[in-house]
């Protein structure tokens, strides 16, 4: 009998819901089997830990309160309690439950409902790994890119893979905060704001179907402008934030910086590239170190 091992498979951590969403689904078709039991996710908070498991989980019902949903009791513990698991699978959020129970309790919840057969979902696995005793069968962290991983009794370890994501995160942020600015600075201009949107690393990249003629030089010097107001931005619903008193549209409105003022480096190419496979014209804007 053969086996593969995984060593790392890395992807550029989406913004937005959707794509999130969409790139879990295709996680869990490639990396997991139906026998893995134990699943880690480890990122900071608002790096996208739930939105990654509901794809990868359809209809997993999540334990925190991300998004305004906190289940109780934790149906993995009142299950371990009561000596009978009525569920496949299960999810909890280490650092959300640690204010309610014991780390020890939550560890030995976990080494009972895999040992019933169970699969177990849990985010912020780097804070229980040590009391838990064991690694994860698949290990998913996610920071400025998502790295997923199938440890051996060799490693990866989740502490290795929590200072890279935590350290990550904030090129992710200011990308995303940049990238709205953006879209406020071409309506500013009387353009369309771009609507297709990819990724590249410590930065953005958008796309448009047809060349658009804009100074750029203008653009990037306006987006400078924003950043040095040093307005907040905040959170204002699902599909909006607020920077300044301004409300615009985002599909990932928990994922910025706090205010304008911490985008760091930020530049924005100023030649188009031209993609003959999509046919679409690319502007890459980066941030962060070179």
């Amino acid at each position: 009998m053969y086996s593969t091992t995984l060593v790392q498979a890395v992807y550029y951590a989406p913004r937005g819901r959707r794509r999130l969403m969409h790139l879990g689904m295709l996680i869990s078709q490639r990396y997991l089997r139906s026998e893995d039991r134990l699943i880690g996710i480890i990122g900071d908070s608002g790096a996208g830990k739930s939105l990654l498991a509901r794809g990868m989980f359809p209809g997993l019902v999540l334990t925190n309160d991300d998004e305004g949903i906190n289940v109780r009791p934790l149906p993995l513990l009142a299950d371990a309690q009561a000596g009978f698991f009525a569920n496949h699978t299960y999810h909890l959020d280490v650092r959300f439950e640690t204010a309610f129970t014991p780390l020890w309790e939550l560890a030995d919840a976990i080494r009972q409902g895999i040992a019933a057969g169970c699969r177990v979902v849990v985010e912020h696995f780097d804070l229980i790994y040590e009391a838990l005793g064991m690694n994860a069968e698949c290990l998913i962290a996610i920071g400025e890119e998502v790295v997923v991983t199938k440890p051996t009794v060799f490693g990866p370890f989740p502490q290795e893979l929590a200072e890279y994501a935590y350290e990550s995160l904030i090129y992710r942020k200011m990308a995303h905060s940049a990238e709205d600015i953006l879209s406020i600075v071409f309506q500013e201009m009387g353009y369309e704001p771009p609507t297709i949107h990819s990724d590249v690393r410590r930065g953005f990249v958008v796309e448009f179907p047809q060349e658009p003629h804009i100074d750029l030089e203008e653009v990037e010097r306006r987006i400078h402008e924003y950043i040095a107001k040093d307005l907040p931005i905040s959170y204002y619903d699902e599909n909006h934030i607020l920077i300044g008193g301004e409300q615009i549209y985002c599909s990932g409105p928990r994922l910025h910086m706090r205010r304008t003022g911490d985008i760091v480096n930020f530049r924005l190419d100023k030649e188009l590239q031209y993609s003959p496979l999509s046919k679409t014209y690319l502007l890459v804007g980066r941030v962060g170190t070179e």
